[in-house]
């Protein structure tokens, strides 16, 4: 059994990891067209043209991470090493320099690809970590339900107080304010994965007999059709999830006509995916976690289709039907990440290569192009629907975002669902292959 205290420290690396990864989802559309002054189309082309480059640094950081050999273990040493590098890069992501034309084109483009690589840098070896914490199964769900409550953590932190500390730092100045609130944020940031650098401990690992080339490893990690399944499977969830995010705060400025309540939407929303994740250790214990997740993505489907048809007076009905859907949606989020682990299981007895780092660093690809392509829609959209920055919007606007707000997203959920119909990987058959695995 892993302890409290461990759990806990393991979670906190998430909260680290989480300040950025919402503040992205959340705001940096937001930053972009209303700060910077660049167009939605112009961010969102941006935002998927990164993922080309992320085709070519997730590969090799996982493959990076699989070979590492150090006094720390493989995964934790690069918390150590890229906590401060990483804030560095976000606070310069949040900056506007006095630049103008193009030169801001370049600047946004160059510092949010750097960001995007330290991310990358950084979250594939946490998330490595959690697949050697231990190899119980119900372990690394409840490992995994830790994770996302503290990652949650820091997106209520980043919905409660980004707007709050923009205003406040930036004393009018909305520029400056986002700096600086930028580098508070990153400097919580460095603490917490220093804190899960120290309180954490790897306890399973490769063969040590193992030495496969980068060619062998891929060619593996192709093989292992239940790691694609959850690939797929996490690029519709990410780019539903993302779209709905990133349009949050237009649709509460703009369709519902209460900017004063965008700090409390996205707040409570955050509250309510922090309770549901939870609730998912105590789900997985009692019914089988494909079907749970099945169930999850479907609920979370007609509550953005229902969430289509409430009216924009109606704030507090709203307001409801966005907590219930992210507690559902984040209620499955540790049982996909604990399904991943469960892959790597498969995959190495499938083959006989243990790929650790390439398994997450394939899927966290699948979620940023998830990412990527969910921010890219809302940008696309937005320009659609003819989306003015800062003004009273046309009632063709507001129905358009209100349509991206809400079916779109459904879509995203019902896709995923459908996926996951293919998986089979149960929590038996898992015992089985460790079994055999530890007596082969």
């Amino acid at each position: 059994m892993i302890s409290i205290r461990e759990k806990i420290a393991y979670g906190l690396g998430d909260t680290a990891s989480n300040i950025i990864f919402q503040t992205v989802m959340m705001f940096l559309l937001l930053f972009y067209t209303d700060v910077v002054g660049l167009s939605p189309a112009l961010v969102g082309t941006m935002f998927l043209f990164v993922r080309v480059i992320d085709a070519i640094t997730d590969p090799l950081m996982g493959n990076l991470t699989d070979k590492t050999r150090t006094r720390w273990g493989q995964f934790r040493p690069y918390l150590l090493w890229l906590a401060l590098p990483f804030a560095l890069i976000s606070i310069l992501a949040f900056s506007t320099p006095d630049l103008t034309g193009n030169n801001k084109v370049i600047y946004a483009f160059v510092t949010y690809t750097l960001l995007m690589i330290a991310y990358t840098a950084i979250n594939i070896p946490y998330c490595g970590l959690g697949g050697v914490i231990t190899d119980n199964a119900k372990e690394r769900v409840t490992v995994q339900s830790y994770r996302f409550v503290f990652g949650m953590l820091g997106g209520v932190i980043v919905a409660a107080t980004t707007m709050p500390m923009v205003q406040w730092f930036g004393q009018g100045d909305t520029a400056k304010g986002y700096q600086l609130t930028m580098v508070a944020m990153s400097s919580l940031g460095v603490v917490l994965f220093l804190l899960c650098f120290l309180g954490t401990k790897e306890r399973v690992v490769a063969p040590v007999d193992q030495n496969s080339s980068m060619k062998e490893n891929l060619l593996s990690l192709w093989q292992n059709d239940q790691w694609r399944i959850l690939c797929i499977a996490a690029f519709f969830l990410l780019t539903g999830q993302v779209l709905r995010l990133t349009l949050a705060v237009y649709y509460v400025k703009y369709f519902l006509g209460r900017e004063d309540l965008i700090t409390s939407f996205l707040t409570l929303g955050v509250i309510g995916s922090m309770v549901g994740c939870a609730f998912a250790q105590y789900l997985a214990k009692r019914v089988c976690k494909i079907k749970a997740y099945i169930a999850l993505q479907s609920i979370s489907a007609l509550i953005c289709l229902f969430s289509f048809f409430i009216p924009a007076d109606q704030t507090i009905l709203a307001f409801v039907a966005f907590i219930a859907w992210k507690f559902f949606l984040d209620m499955a989020s540790p049982l996909l990440w604990a399904k991943m682990t469960d892959t790597i299981d498969y995959g190495h007895k499938k083959t006989g290569i243990r790929v650790t780092g390439l398994v997450y660093s394939g899927v966290i690809f699948f979620i940023k192009m998830g990412v990527a392509i969910g921010g890219a829609l809302a940008g696309w959209l937005l320009t659609f629907y003819n989306y003015q920055a800062d003004i009273e919007q046309t009632e063709a606007a507001k129905q358009g975002i209100l349509l991206s707000f809400t079916l779109f997203p459904a879509m995203g959920s019902i896709l995923v669902a459908w996926v996951m119909t293919k998986y089979t990987l149960t929590e038996q058959k898992i015992i089985t292959i460790q079994h055999e695995l530890k007596t082969s």
